[in-house]
């Protein structure tokens, strides 16, 4: 059944510079998840990843967001981010993963950098984030 949300202009703005690939994915997923979500950063510029670096927001300098591999989605509740729902997270990620999946894209969650289908073995856990496999997307 396909949900009945639809990007804001933050989201869409956020898109913006983002490989097409991974685009295709939010956008299908957006329709198959169950809960509202927006896309709350996408392409960042070295100064802005210095900065989330020094604050302890992101853990590396080679992040995917400065090529557009990646994304952070966060659950729309009310007006509001749950930051604490990791619930609300969990559900965007089975939402991106049948996007992913059905389209043939392996993407990697934050929630999950291992890949071992857990988030309770993370030392960083980054619910939102969402990228495109640098294997097959260099």
């Amino acid at each position: 059944m396909a949900s009945h949300f639809k990007f804001s202009e933050v989201s869409l703005k956020n898109l913006k510079g983002i490989h097409p690939d991974l685009v295709k994915v939010v956008t299908l997923a957006l329709h198959k998840s169950t809960v509202d979500f927006r896309v709350i950063e996408g392409l960042r510029t070295k100064a802005r990843q210095q900065d989330l670096v020094a604050k302890g927001a992101s853990q590396t300098m080679n992040s995917r967001h400065i090529t557009g591999h990646a994304v952070d989605c966060a659950p729309w509740v009310q007006g509001t981010i749950p930051w604490n729902d990791t619930s609300k997270f969990k559900a965007i990620s089975d939402a991106m993963f049948e996007a992913a999946n059905e389209l043939g894209i392996h993407i990697r969650w934050g929630g999950d950098w291992n890949e071992n289908g857990r988030s309770d073995d993370e030392r960083f856990y980054d619910g939102p984030h969402f990228e495109l496999s640098r294997k097959e997307y260099p």
